[in-house]
């Protein structure tokens, strides 16, 4: 049994380790990640309602002209397009609905006086 411990053990931490790699990279170099990064933010939360309301329509209208073109004979590659901005809008529509919540978060942070950051970065 113990063997079996030993071999699971590195194969766990590699994808870990590929894991965390992937996601500071993600997180460093996509645009969309390093906003939301933002918005959530102490600072950023005043700006996350609006920055949603306009973003969320925008990525569904690109995400619709993509997927029409494909359905007329454009290139397939487009799906790839239509899948970005439908998984943009999700994670914009996201901040937007967890905002409050962060909000009160801090509300209740700052009267307890635990004050905590989501980000790093702030």
């Amino acid at each position: 049994m113990e063997c079996a411990d030993l071999k699971e053990t590195p194969m766990l931490t590699l994808s870990i380790h590929l894991a965390a790699a992937i996601r500071g990279y993600l997180a460093f170099y996509m645009p969309t990640n390093r906003l939301v990064d933002l918005l959530r933010t102490p600072r950023g939360l005043k700006w996350a309602v609006p920055v949603a309301l306009v973003t969320v329509p925008v990525y569904l209208f690109a995400m619709s002209v993509c997927a029409t073109v494909v359905e007329r004979g454009g290139q397939g590659y487009l799906n790839v397009l239509v899948l970005l901005f439908a998984w943009n809008a999700l994670k914009f529509a996201s901040v937007a609905l967890l905002t409050p919540l962060r909000g009160l978060q801090l509300a209740i942070a700052h009267r307890t006086g635990r004050v905590t950051y989501a980000s790093p970065r702030d």
